[in-house]
């Protein structure tokens, strides 16, 4: 090799990488895509399998209230506090109800309850399904005509879809009363003038916009916890590593998707 061959092919290094990177991306991309329409048609064609689904009901819901319902708690609270002490330098402390009324159920609490359900239950979903994958249970489903889709993913994205939105809604009415709590106990707020200000500003449509993101976050993090651990491998460390990815993948798409609904329902408004 000449010296000119052995520096182009040191220039071309970097290219290579990033084309690498981007053909892996894409391949990525493609493959979630195409695991989220077999998925999805599993969850709404039958044959279904009600004692799973009920199953799932319980796990990503009613077991989930616990975490959402302090996490909701503690950011109403915190955002009133804040609220008022930033609207103290403009003399608009008044308005502090509101505002948290409107922070929490179009933005903190679809998020909030998604980032903790991607935490809770994409980790738990993505750790079950990788140890049935490691010991071959899936490849058992298989062979007794048990599609593995079905039984597995459909229903885990259909209770994502369902629950949180219920999770959301609860999330929602305990931040809005952890900020009156703070208001009315710390700030000397009235709680009458709290709560007419709350109904009197909210729109019907701020609590739906919300409710919708929160099915869209309910299906990212059942997705990529049934992705991940579907195509784990190499035993124990792959099911850790596929866990890893299913937390950190699912916080970076709601994330993501949070801003791409939030431009959208702007534009609608």
């Amino acid at each position: 090799m000449t010296a000119g061959e052995a520096a182009r092919k040191v220039a071309l290094n970097p290219i290579q990488a990033l084309g690498r990177s981007t053909l892996a991306a894409v391949r990525m991309v493609g493959a979630v895509g195409v695991f989220a329409a077999r998925g999805t048609a599993a969850a709404l064609s039958p044959p279904w399998f009600p004692g799973q689904l009920l199953r799932q009901f319980m796990a990503i819901g009613f077991f989930s209230l616990p975490v959402v319902g302090l996490t909701a708690v503690f950011t109403g609270a915190a955002l009133a506090l804040n609220i008022f002490t930033g609207g103290g330098r403009f003399n608009a402390e008044q308005v502090m109800p509101q505002i948290v009324a409107l922070g929490i159920t179009r933005e903190l609490g679809p998020v909030l309850a998604a980032l903790m359900l991607a935490g809770r239950v994409s980790a738990a979903i993505a750790a079950e399904i990788g140890a049935m994958r490691a010991t071959e249970q899936i490849d058992a489903m298989r062979t007794l005509s048990t599609d593995p889709f079905r039984y597995l993913v459909g229903p885990r994205l259909l209770a994502g879809v369902l629950m949180l939105p219920l999770l959301t809604a609860v999330a929602d009415t305990i931040g809005v009363a952890g900020g009156w709590l703070v208001a009315t106990r710390v700030l000397d707020f009235s709680p009458t003038v709290y709560i007419r200000n709350t109904i009197d500003f909210l729109e019907s449509w701020d609590i739906v916009s919300g409710l919708i993101k929160a099915a869209v976050f309910g299906f990212i993090v059942a997705l990529m916890g049934c992705y991940h651990g579907y195509n784990a491998s190499g035993g124990a460390r792959g099911v850790g590593r596929a866990t890893t990815h299913a937390v950190v993948s699912s916080a970076i798409l709601i994330f993501a998707s949070d801003y791409l609904l939030t431009t959208f329902f702007t534009h609608m408004s």
